[in-house]
């Protein structure tokens, strides 16, 4: 049997070598990054992370770098992520992710079309490649509470970045408060957002509690572990 990742139901093998994806700040698009990169590590891939995240210096895969080197994953990120100076310097390392043969590329890109504006830079190679563009959504966060809502925040998205989305990604949660019946509730909304966009629903992220109360409830479902959030609460800390 082909090893999945997490608990999409399509093996390693299907899955894009090159993932871009976005989302509204808070959506959970980082954790979902981290999350997917440990995954196909463990499971013996190559991974590279690119954090493109120029926006918001708080939560952002770059912070995951002693985690990442522990599992054996790359990382390229701004020149001056991790410091105190907050400016969106991009790395010409970038570059080099298009000419692999072999392995997985992951960016977490910035929050909404402000972030995304770094995408732009590289849209022919998205495009060249055959990249998947993976919107990450939660009914939970301000401004994507209606589907309607995050749908213009994908709009807007798309129309910086140039780089047309692929499929949407529910991770509608409320961190470590999230309780299953949550997750049953902002069904409706991720399979709307789906309609509205006429995108694919590739998965519902779950904490990796909750999992076993929703699996046979829901037909797309990833179980996940919570990294990012408050210092003292974050799980790469306890690795």
């Amino acid at each position: 049997m082909a090893p999945l990742l997490g608990g999409i139901p399509i093996d390693i093998q299907s899955i894009p070598r090159m993932t871009v994806i976005t989302g509204h700040y808070g959506s959970g698009k980082t954790n979902f990054a981290v999350n997917m990169a440990l995954q196909l590590a463990q499971a013996g891939q190559q991974v590279t992370v690119v954090d493109l995240d120029i926006v918001n210096p708080y939560f952002r895969t770059s912070d995951f770098r002693d985690l990442f080197f522990k599992k054996g994953v790359d990382i390229i990120a701004p020149m001056y992520a991790g410091t105190n100076l907050d400016i969106p310097a991009i790395t010409a390392e970038v570059q080099s992710v298009f000419a692999k043969k072999e392995g997985y590329t992951i960016f977490d890109v910035g929050g909404d079309d402000a972030g995304a504006a770094a995408l732009g830079r590289y849209r022919q190679e998205f495009l060249n490649c055959g990249a998947a563009h993976w919107y990450v959504c939660n009914c939970y966060r301000y401004l994507t509470r209606q589907p309607e809502e995050a749908l213009a925040v994908l709009r807007e998205i798309e129309a910086t970045s140039r780089l047309p989305a692929t499929g949407i990604i529910n991770a509608s949660n409320l961190s470590y408060d999230t309780t299953a019946e949550d997750i049953l509730n902002a069904q409706p909304f991720a399979e709307q957002l789906a309609q509205l966009s006429q995108l694919p629903l590739v998965t519902t992220l779950v904490e990796r509690a909750l999992y076993p109360q929703l699996s046979a409830l829901i037909e797309r479902i990833t179980p996940v572990d919570i990294y990012v959030g408050p210092v003292w609460q974050r799980r790469d800390m306890e690795e």
